[in-house]
């Protein structure tokens, strides 16, 4: 008996959790004749409405890239930031990045964690 449980338990496979939600940096926020590189407008997937936005406010922003040279075992870098407040009505959040984020990121993938929790 207590070695067919056994068996069960060892089958059963985890799936992987995402710990992050997925979104695109979309570029700078700008106006007719001025970009402001401080300032980067994120879309995050699911985010319809400026009141979703909120329970993203404050979380912490990853934009994982990969670079030529390696450094400490790894081709994978990070760029860090966090997001201030929603932009527009459509769920659009505007984020400041450590180092402002280069244009050649825009329209690739970022990762909106989870935390600080504000719940």
């Amino acid at each position: 008996m207590a070695v067919e449980k056994a068996k069960k338990a060892v089958k059963k496979t985890k799936q992987p959790v995402r710990l992050y939600a997925k979104g695109v940096i979309l570029g700078y926020k700008g106006s007719k004749s001025n970009s402001y590189a401080s300032c980067t407008l994120l879309k995050i997937d699911g985010v319809r409405t400026k009141e979703d936005t909120q329970f993203y406010l404050g979380k912490r922003v990853a934009y994982v890239y990969q670079a030529k040279k390696e450094v400490k075992n790894s081709k994978f870098r990070v760029m860090w930031g966090k997001v201030r407040r929603s932009h527009g009505n459509s769920g659009t959040v505007r984020a400041r990045f450590a180092k402002n984020i280069p244009p050649k990121a825009f329209g690739a993938p970022c990762r909106i964690m989870l935390y600080p929790s504000s719940i």
